[in-house]
C-alpha cells in the first residue's frame, strides 16, 4: 500500500490545528482544532470530511500538547486515519521562524530541532509551540517522517539591500536583526496560483501579493522569487492589521517608555494586541468596520482610511521595486471577501494600470466557487487584478510530500 497522506499540524502555545490530506488529489480527509490546552475545559473539535460525518466535540482537560495530540490521534483512528496508518507518509509542521538557516522544507532530526530552538529569541511567541508540536509528534510515532515547513523560507530570496536595516552591521549580525518576512507559505502558494490563472509559468510574471487577514502582509515576487515583503524581523512591521500597528516610528517606543512610563513589555503588548484596526475603532473584523462606515461611523471611517492608505503605499512601492507588474493578487480573509477593500486599495492607481471591474469585484460567490481563483480587472487591463484563495495547509502538505517522496525517506509501502 502506497503512503499518500500527509497530516499538517499547526501548533500554537495553547492550541493545535490540523488537517489530513490525500495527496493524490489534494482532498481533505479530516480537520480539527484543539484549543485551551493546559486548561481544565480544553476542547477538541474534529470533522471527518472524507465520510461527510458530523463534527465531533470533546470537552475535557488536555494537560499538554502530548495529551492533545494523543486525543487527535484517537479521533483520526476512529475514522481509520490514525498516526499508525500505513497510508500516512509524513507529518508536515508549520514553523514560523527559520531564520536564514532554513530556506526550504526540512526533514526533522535532532540537529534541526536544536536550530529551531536556537531561533526562539527571534520568535519567542511561536517557535516554542511549534517545537513542542514536533517533539510530541515524534514521541507518538518515532518512525514517521516529520517535516518542518517555515513561514520565512519563501522570503530568504530577498536581496541583502532589501533585507538589511540601516543599523550598525556588527550589532545587527550579532543579534540577527534583519527582515525575515512571514506568511511565506501563503505568498508562495498564491503567487504560483496567480501565474497559473494567467496561463504562465511563475518564472514569467512579476506579482504583488496582498495577504490580508487579521495579520496582513504584502510581497513583491519577481519570476517566482520574493524580492521584498512588508513584515520584517517580526510580524509587527508593515501593513495595518487587526490588532498590530504595522509601520511606526521606532522613537514612539522610546517616547512611551521614557515619557509615558510604559514598560517595554507594555509597549510590546500595545503594538501587537491593542493597535491596528482594534486600536483605531474597537473592531478588528473588516465586515463590521465596513458596516459601520456605511452607517456614518467616523471612527470606523478613519480606521478604514488608514488601513487603505498604508496598503496603497505598499502597492505603489512594490510597483517601483518590480519595475513591471503583471498581477496584483488579493488573498486571505479580507483580501478574498472584502470588495470595498479591493476597490479602495486600487482607486486612483489607474496610471499604474490598476483597475477593478465593478461587477466582477462585487460578485459574491458561495460554495465551491468561492474557492476558485478569478480575475476582477477589466478585459484588456494592463495589469491583471486577481483574487486567489490561499491554502497554506495544502502548500505545507505538498512541500512535505514532495520532500519525503524525493528524499527516499522511510515512507511506508
Amino acid at each position: 500500500m502506497t503512503a499518500t497522506r500527509v497530516l499538517v499540524l499547526n501548533s500554537g502555545s495553547s492550541s493545535v490545528k490540523y488537517q489530513l490530506l490525500e495527496m493524490t488529489d489534494g482532498s481533505r480527509l479530516a480537520a480539527g482544532l484543539v484549543e485551551r490546552i493546559g486548561e481544565r475545559q480544553s476542547r477538541l473539535l474534529h470533522t471527518p470530511l472524507a465520510s461527510g460525518g458530523e463534527r465531533r466535540e470533546r470537552v475535557e482537560e488536555f494537560a499538554d500538547h502530548e495529551a492533545a495530540l494523543r486525543a487527535v490521534s484517537g479521533e483520526l483512528d476512529a475514522d481509520g486515519f490514525g498516526l499508525g496508518s500505513p497510508q500516512l507518509a509524513a507529518i508536515g509542521h508549520r514553523v514560523v521562524h527559520g531564520g536564514q538557516t532554513f530556506t526550504r522544507p526540512t526533514l526533522v532530526d535532532d540537529a534541526v530541532l536544536a536550530e529551531i530552538e536556537r531561533l526562539i529569541p527571534v520568535a519567542p511567541l511561536h517557535n516554542p509551540a511549534n517545537l513542542t508540536g514536533i517533539t510530541t509528534a515524534r514521541t507518538l510515532n518515532p518512525h514517521l517522517p516529520q517535516v518542518a515547513v517555515f513561514d520565512t523560507s519563501f522570503h530568504t530570496t530577498i536581496p541583502e539591500h532589501a533585507a538589511r536595516y540601516a543599523i550598525d552591521t556588527a550589532t545587527a549580525d550579532e543579534h540577527r536583526v534583519r527582515r525575515y518576512g512571514f506568511h511565506g507559505t501563503s505568498h508562495a502558494y498564491v503567487s504560483r496560483k496567480a501565474a497559473e490563472l494567467l496561463g504562465k509559468d511563475p518564472s514569467e510574471i512579476n506579482a504583488i501579493v496582498l495577504h490580508l487577514g487579521n495579520g496582513a502582509s504584502a510581497s513583491a515576487v519577481r519570476g517566482g522569487r520574493c524580492v521584498d515583503t512588508s513584515m520584517g524581523m517580526t510580524p509587527l512591521e508593515g501593513l495595518v492589521m487587526g490588532t498590530r500597528s504595522g509601520d511606526v516610528d521606532p522613537a514612539v517606543v522610546f517616547h512611551l517608555v521614557r515619557v509615558a512610563g510604559v514598560s517595554v513589555d507594555g509597549v510590546d503588548e500595545l503594538l501587537n494586541k491593542r493597535s491596528g484596526l482594534v486600536g483605531l475603532c474597537g473592531d478588528n473584523d473588516m465586515r463590521e468596520i465596513t458596516r459601520r462606515v456605511g452607517e456614518g461611523d467616523e471612527a470606523a471611517r478613519l480606521a478604514f482610511d488608514i488601513y487603505i492608505h498604508r496598503l496603497k503605499k505598499y502597492i505603489g512601492a512594490y510597483c517601483a521595486v518590480l519595475g513591471h507588474v503583471h498581477a496584483v493578487v488579493f488573498t486571505a480573509g479580507v483580501g478574498e471577501n472584502s470588495a470595498p477593500v479591493r476597490r479602495a486599495a486600487l482607486a486612483g492607481l489607474e496610471e499604474l494600470g490598476l483597475l477593478v471591474d465593478e461587477e466582477r469585484n462585487d460578485a459574491e460567490r458561495e460554495g465551491p466557487a468561492a474557492r476558485e481563483a478569478r480575475i476582477i480587472s477589466p478585459e484588456g487591463a494592463r495589469v491583471a487584478v486577481a483574487v486567489v484563495p490561499t491554502d497554506e495547509e495544502l502548500e505545507i502538505a505538498e512541500q512535505t510530500y514532495a520532500l519525503v517522496s524525493d528524499a527516499g525517506s522511510p515512507v511506508r509501502h
